[in-house]
């Protein structure tokens, strides 16, 4: 064995790693020791991969994945490009909480005045997109949005948009988005992938929403709180009805009517 070998113990302190990590990295071919002596199975490093292990200690704590890391180490740094988009997505998303946490704290757990409305069966054309969980909802309806836009003549009457959105949000979220339909539009007319069918009728428990898109569930959470005080079953998926369009209404005046199904008990 070369006299400059340290052993586990004394390299997890030059490299600034546990003996644990230094195992799990061994086990994960990201660091491999210079040399494991067959008999003890003890594992050996050299000075000069302290290095490399102060690199996965420093990329570790910028929260980088292990497969990442294994692929910057190997000479590819465009690989924390992911890492990056995913940073600032959550950044996104922290920022968007806070914003409703600072409207509670302005104005109180979310209330709204509510009421019942009836509405009828429309004839729609509607897309559907998949959200890779909660926080990937605004992407995917701003898709289905431009896809179902894209669906009919230009020129036309001003339209009306309906989002749908399940009750219950898992890691994979559907989000659905409907163009209602004139009578004098058939359904060889719509394409771009769109689907014609009739959105069902019924009664509602709905309420007003007046700002950003992505405070909505504070008004959701208004109705559906409605909703179980008058021991209403209430069915999905709910509904937000776009009144205001955002390409000429600032955030905090956009309108939107969130609509959810209800049963009498």
């Amino acid at each position: 064995m070369e006299e400059d070998l340290l052993p586990i113990g004394q390299f997890a302190r030059l490299g600034r790693l546990s003996v644990k990590q230094l195992r799990h990295y061994d086990e994960l071919g990201l660091l491999r020791p210079a040399y494991v002596d067959e008999q003890t199975g003890y594992r050996y490093y050299r000075a000069g991969q302290a290095r490399e292990a102060l690199s996965i200690g420093l990329l570790r704590s910028m929260d980088v994945p292990l497969p990442v890391v294994a692929q910057v180490l190997a000479g590819g740094p465009a690989a924390l490009a992911s890492v990056r988009d995913g940073l600032e997505a959550e950044l996104a998303r922290r920022r968007r909480m806070l914003a409703s946490l600072e409207r509670v704290m302005a104005e109180g757990l979310p209330s709204a005045a509510v009421r019942v409305v009836a509405e009828p069966a429309r004839r729609v054309a509607m897309v559907r997109e998949v959200a890779r969980g909660l926080e990937d909802v605004g992407r995917a309806t701003s898709a289905a949005v431009a896809r179902v836009l894209g669906c009919v003549p230009s020129g036309g009457p001003p339209v009306r948009l309906i989002g749908l959105f399940p009750m219950d949000v898992g890691e994979v979220v559907e989000v659905s988005v409907a163009l209602v339909l004139g009578d004098d539009v058939g359904g060889g007319e719509v394409g771009g992938g769109a689907e014609v069918v009739v959105l069902p009728g019924g009664v509602f428990a709905c309420a007003t929403h007046v700002g950003p898109y992505e405070q909505i569930s504070l008004t959701a959470h208004a109705v559906l709180a409605w909703c179980a005080e008058r021991r209403h079953t209430v069915r999905g998926p709910i509904r937000e009805v776009y009144v205001s369009d955002p390409a000429v209404t600032a955030p905090e005046r956009l309108t939107t009517d969130l609509m959810v199904g209800v049963e009498e008990e």
